[in-house]
């Protein structure tokens, strides 16, 4: 059941600039800039709401919820990857395990 509110992301300067650059940077993984720019979204002056959000980066309103939920509680770390559970792949460089 989703929350009946939203989290309020207010960035400072330094926080939003952090965010920007990383989303610009060709360096940086895709799937971190999705999340940063889901922030940086919901973080704008008009404070939209998740659906709003969803419905402009074409992803489930669940996907943005938990994403500004997560920056909300954690700050730029919980935009990052968490643990998997279960064994880690083996994989090697030339093909042999």
């Amino acid at each position: 059941m989703p929350s009946p509110h939203a989290p309020l992301i207010a960035l400072d300067h330094e926080a939003r600039e952090q965010l920007e650059t990383l989303v610009r940077a060709h360096s940086t993984p895709q799937a971190f800039v999705f999340r940063a720019k889901i922030v940086l979204r919901a973080a704008d002056d008009d404070a939209p709401t998740n659906l709003q959000i969803a419905t402009e980066f074409g992803c489930a309103r669940d996907t943005a919820a938990n994403w500004r939920r997560r920056f909300a509680a954690e700050g730029l770390p919980g935009l990052q990857d968490a643990p998997r559970s279960g064994r880690p792949r083996r994989f090697s460089p030339r093909g042999t395990c």
